[in-house]
């Protein structure tokens, strides 16, 4: 009876260290939970029984709606899971995402997210003539989009939100009402608040890489962004770091900022790469 019952409890303690908390994958712009189908298969092979939910709002062109709005729906769908998981839940955001995630972990109190890994997301904001910007505004170029999105209209254009013109800082800081906010370069009353939410996490995992042809400049996936020169001034050196005014100094000194370089991969590859998820994702998904 006695042999019996040290199986049981040592059958508990297994199932214990082998269960993984839940995943939760924020899509970005301009695609949705379909994308995801084979990272999914990649985390339930490596990590079997892993509960992952990718959330299923804002598809498509839905994904050019304000962000604050989004923010609020993927709040509202992720609250239910982040109640059930005692543990905590590991939050994975790729490209556009991973500001919906910035500002859902600022804006939201008493979260247990413990790891927040953000896949090639433009983090400091984006500037640069791509694909994505002919999409919304073939009529563009980088140098004129500001024209654009620097007024109340184009504020209701998500990538107008984090379309961050270095030649027009004084644009950007007076009219655009998402990332200064998360940045603080913007003071407002919820800094202290938003920065004691964004360092409940355990860990924040920055993915990306110099072949991504999307975010631009790629650095701004790690935290860097351009100069008035276009010169890219790396995430130690931006004034949002120095002044720690969201808790990205404090991460980096709590040693809980690890960072994923991979040359070679472009940006609608990253979540179906398995170099990718083997060497900056599965080890953090425990």
């Amino acid at each position: 009876m006695r042999t019996q019952t040290t199986i049981l409890l040592l059958l508990v303690t297994w199932t214990c260290i082998d269960g993984y908390r839940p995943v939760v994958i924020v899509h970005g712009i301009f695609d949705g939970p379909k994308q995801f189908k084979t990272l999914v298969l990649f985390i339930n092979k490596t990590h079997p029984g892993t509960e992952v939910t990718v959330v299923d709002m804002y598809k498509n062109m839905c994904s050019l709606k304000p962000l604050w709005k989004q923010v609020q729906a993927f709040q509202r769908a992720i609250e239910p899971i982040i109640r059930k998981a005692h543990d905590g839940v590991h939050l994975l955001c790729f490209s556009q995402g991973g500001l919906i995630c910035r500002a859902l972990l600022s804006t939201m109190p008493d979260h247990n997210i413990h790891t927040f890994i953000a896949l090639s997301s433009p983090l400091a904001g984006q500037f640069g003539d791509t694909y994505y910007l002919r999409q919304v505004f073939p009529d563009c170029v980088k140098d004129t989009v500001f024209l654009v999105c620097y007024n109340r209209v184009g504020q209701r254009v998500s990538i107008c939100q984090y379309w961050n013109d270095p030649h027009h800082r004084s644009s950007y800081l007076k009219n655009n009402r998402f990332l200064p906010l998360l940045n603080g370069d913007i003071p407002h009353n919820n800094m202290t608040s938003w920065k004691q939410n964004f360092l409940r996490i355990k860990k924040l995992v920055l993915i990306g890489g110099p072949d991504d042809g999307v975010i631009t400049p790629w650095q701004s996936s790690h935290f860097g962004f351009y100069d008035t020169e276009e010169l890219v001034v790396e995430m130690q050196n931006q004034e949002f770091y120095r002044n720690d005014t969201f808790g990205l100094k404090t991460l980096s000194s709590r040693g809980d900022i690890a960072l994923c370089l991979r040359p070679g991969v472009k940006h609608t590859h990253w979540h179906s790469n398995f170099t990718v998820f083997t060497e900056c994702i599965e080890k953090w998904l425990t």
